[in-house]
This record gives structure tokens, sequence and C-alpha cells, in this order.
């Protein structure tokens, strides 16, 4: 396996934290997390205020059901505890509830558990229980659980070093739409790790995680673009997945957008637009001297003039 696969894929080990779901609390928000959570349940009074963003509500209606072993229900309360919805934050008593869930079979409460041992948040810190349950989750059809495990085949520590089953939990995970295993199943195909080389498959993956807003994916499926590797080379398109990356903060989109702009290719040269995107990579710690050579022409009032944007962004430069 190349090591640019191994390397990526561990750049994201174990995405799902444990603070995978502290959004604010508003309805919207906890209708979110009810459905990210707990699916198409039969929704009861605990869930309804749950998902009103009523947590203590939910606690209240939930903690009875959950002291006579209802499992969806320990679950819930472990959420809440774990998220801090409408509590203070207590992993710790998250993990107590998960554990009971898990040994009730509540798939969810395992995966949850496996998060919390991956970090050591609330319970000490055990990768290899934490792959335990992975994998215990994942034989059940978890999806996120799936990823999981199908890194952990691949850094090879706490799960013996097998690309092919990393390969097919992953390939799993993307077709049921989760966009970064999308994105690694993508990196996947075209580097021929653990499937046959497959750029066009390759990049179809790519590009339905960098629309699905991964960044990291948009990144790329502007480079493949900008290179006509696995799709038809399209310099205009490929700035203007660099710009969408660019605009989130990317570092790596920042720069490369720079210098479409400084040479031209696929926007209207403008090196004024070029400093601009420099300074921004350059904040966030990205220089590059080739850039640097492409805007040796530019006039010092437009460069400073780029700065002063670059200082204020994502906000305008107030009027004086």
């Amino acid at each position: 396996m190349k090591k640019y696969i191994l390397v990526f894929l561990l750049s994201f080990p174990f995405l799902f934290s444990a603070n995978e779901f502290s959004f604010a609390q508003n309805t919207n928000e906890a209708q979110a997390i009810s459905q990210a959570i707990f699916g198409n349940k039969n929704i009861d009074e605990a869930y309804g205020a749950f998902q009103r963003g009523q947590y203590l509500t939910a606690l209240k209606l939930a903690l009875p059901k959950a002291e006579k072993g209802n499992v969806a229900a320990q679950t819930l309360i472990g959420e809440i505890y774990a998220n801090g919805l409408g509590v203070a934050k207590n992993p710790a008593l998250a993990s107590r509830w998960y554990i009971a869930a898990d040994e009730g079979g509540d798939i969810n409460a395992t995966f949850a558990l496996a998060l919390l041992y991956q970090q050591g948040l609330g319970v000490p810190k055990n990768r290899q229980r934490a792959a335990e349950l992975f994998k215990k989750a994942a034989n059940a059809d978890h999806i996120k659980a799936k990823y999981n495990l199908g890194l952990l085949y691949v850094e090879g520590v706490y799960a013996k070093p097998n690309i092919t089953k990393a390969a097919q939990l992953i390939k799993q995970a993307a077709e049921a739409g989760l966009k970064e295993a999308q994105y690694d199943y993508g990196i996947m195909l075209i580097e021929g790790a653990g499937f046959v080389p497959d750029l066009t498959m390759g990049a179809e993956q790519i590009k339905l995680a960098a629309n699905a807003g991964l960044i990291a994916a948009q990144v790329e499926y502007a480079t493949l673009l900008y290179l006509g590797k696995g799709v038809k080379r399209d310099k205009k398109q490929s700035a203007t997945w660099y710009e969408i990356a660019a605009n989130n903060g990317n570092p790596v989109a920042q720069n490369r957008l720079a210098k479409l702009y400084g040479s031209g290719e696929g926007v209207e040269l403008n090196l004024k637009t070029a400093a601009f995107w420099r300074e921004l990579a350059r904040n966030n710690g990205l220089n590059d001297i080739d850039l640097d050579r492409l805007l040796v022409s530019i006039s010092p009032n437009d460069l400073k003039k780029a700065q002063e944007k670059a200082r204020f962004w994502p906000q305008e430069v107030p009027n004086k």
C-alpha cells in the first residue's frame, strides 16, 4: 500500500469523536442529533423533548425508563451527558449509561463507548478496548463503526493489518453516504490500495465527498480537475473548487488558488487577488517561493491593499 494512502487515512483517525454531536441547543440541531443517533425509532415523550431541545425534560422522562433497563433511554441519557446538552458535560457518567446500554444490545451505545475508550474520556484510555467495540458495532452494521474499524486495519496496531478488510469496510461506509469514507475510498481506488486501480471511479467518489462539504475532498477534486486525472481536465472548474475550499479556510487551497490567479490559469490573471490568497495561506503557515516569484511584479500599493483585505478576512475592510 502506498504511503500516501496510509498518511491520509490516519489523518482522520476516528473522526467521529465524542464531541461529534456538540451542537448549539436549538430545535433543528436537536432533531439532527436525534436522527443521527437514534434513526427512525418511534418517538416517545423523552425523544420528543430531546428533538425540541428540551434536554432537561428529556432527561427527566428518560431516567425512569433507563433505570428499568430501557437501552434506548440509557443511550439518550449517555448522549445528553457526553455532549453537555442542558447539563454540564460528564463523560464519566455518560460512559456508565453507555456501558449499560451496550450490555443491553444497543449498538449506538457500543459505538459511542468505543469513542470514549479511544480518547480516554470518562474511562481510562484503552485503544484495544475501543477496537473491540468498533468491531462489535461494525459487525452489527453500524456505518461509522465500519469506517473506524477500516482505519484500524490500515493502522495495523490495535487490529491486525489487513488492507483488503480495510478497503471493503471503507467501501461499505462510502456506499452508505459517509463523506469521509467516500474520500478515502476514492483515494484508495486512484492509488490501487485494496482495489484494482480505477481513476474514474475514484474521482467520482472524491467528487461526492466534495459535494457533501468535506474540505479535503474539495481540494483533492480540484487537483484532479487541474491534472485531468480520472476526469476531463478543466482548469476553470479546478479554480472553482479551490476557491470553495479556500473560502473554507484551507491553506493548501488558498495557496493553489493564488497560483492560478498569479498565472492566469482557469481564471483571469489578477495579481492583487493572487496576493490576497497568498497572504491568507501565509497566515495559515504555508509559504511558497514559487508563488512569491509570480508576484514579484505586483505594485506596492496593490500588495498593501491585498494584505489589508487578508487581515480583516472574512470580514470586509472597514471604511476609514
